[in-house]
């Protein structure tokens, strides 16, 4: 995750201090995991013990087993100690590490709300989710008055909501285009109630004031959200034993270039009713009939070399016509 850190925008500083974090969460995480693989259920205070490590506070040696009644009355101990000491220390860092895992019940409580989502690692969502607790344990300040809980949560959330956001796209778009299409989803939702209809790009960009260039924008980068791949077996209802095997992208055809000839005649036919009577007679003689120029001079009583002359010139005026158009 240290690698998605670099490439998120962030300054070198804000970077490291980053890491950091997520490098504590990690050891915090595993920590957790081998104790509770060795057995430890109950956290054990023992108030007289290693005290010039501690800074004068309760040495708790498993933080994590502390009830959450009694970690909300700790934690508030805690911090009032932790913002007395020096940071660095032993007796700071053993405060805070104690916040950190007495409070870990919170990040398990975030991440179990995103335990069903498909593709979801629930250890990996814990992990981030403590990046989140770290940073709310560093900026929480207890003259504000506010349960911790309160404050740490939406911390919690918010770092996890970033790491399903920026891994959950299957294309890389900016950050500013991923927020965009969360809100224009919201947009959509409600013009869609308010008008029974699909909102128009314009109708979006006037609800959200954006510019309708913005919101196409938008809409195209959300298509970068999802991708499916083209090695999924395919088969339909019309598939007989002979499509075993079959993905999707042998079922996906090549571009028909008879396509481009359709269009053409399409923006062709305009343009032919404009041509004069016997520009018209050479083409249906030409192209139609699929004379050749020395015939067709014999009906038009023209020579070959005037014929020649004619079908170029009227070719030329009808691709002229057709450029015009582009």
């Amino acid at each position: 995750m240290c690698h998605n850190l670099r490439n998120s925008g962030h300054t070198h500083d804000e970077q490291s201090d980053e890491c950091e974090i997520e490098c504590e969460a990690m050891t915090l995480t595993a920590m957790v995991q081998q104790s509770k693989s060795t057995g430890v259920a109950e956290a054990t205070v023992c108030p007289n013990e290693s005290q010039a490590d501690t800074g004068g506070l309760p040495v708790i040696d498993n933080a994590t087993a502390v009830a959450p009644k009694d970690a909300r009355a700790l934690s508030r101990l805690f911090f009032d100690r932790l913002q007395e000491l020096e940071e660095g220390t032993p007796a700071y860092a053993y405060a805070r590490n104690t916040l950190i895992e007495m409070n870990l019940a919170l990040v398990h409580f975030v991440a179990g709300r995103y335990r069903n989502r498909p593709g979801t690692d629930l250890e990996e969502v814990v992990q981030v989710g403590t990046i989140g607790l770290i940073k709310a344990i560093d900026r929480f300040d207890l003259s504000r008055e506010t349960e911790f809980t309160t404050f740490a949560i939406p911390y919690i959330t918010g770092e996890v909501k970033r790491f399903f956001r920026d891994t959950s796209w299957a294309v890389h778009v900016p950050r500013r285009l991923q927020e965009l299409r969360v809100e224009l989803s919201k947009a959509k939702e409600h013009l869609s109630l308010l008008l029974d209809r699909d909102p128009t790009v314009a109708e979006l960009a006037s609800y959200m004031e954006l510019s309708e260039e913005e919101v196409i924008e938008g809409l195209v980068a959300a298509n970068g959200y999802t991708a499916g791949s083209l090695d999924v077996p395919w088969s339909d209802s019309e598939s007989g034993p002979d499509s075993e095997g079959r993905t999707l992208a042998d079922c996906i055809g090549e571009a028909d270039p008879t396509l481009e000839l359709v269009e053409n005649l399409g923006s062709l036919a305009p343009l032919i009713e404009k041509l004069s009577e016997r520009e018209r007679t050479l083409l249906q003689m030409r192209f139609g009939e699929e004379l050749t120029q020395a015939r067709i001079g014999e009906i038009m009583g023209y020579s070959q070399m005037h014929v020649s002359r004619l079908l170029n010139r009227t070719i030329a005026k009808l691709r002229a016509g057709l450029l015009a158009q582009q």
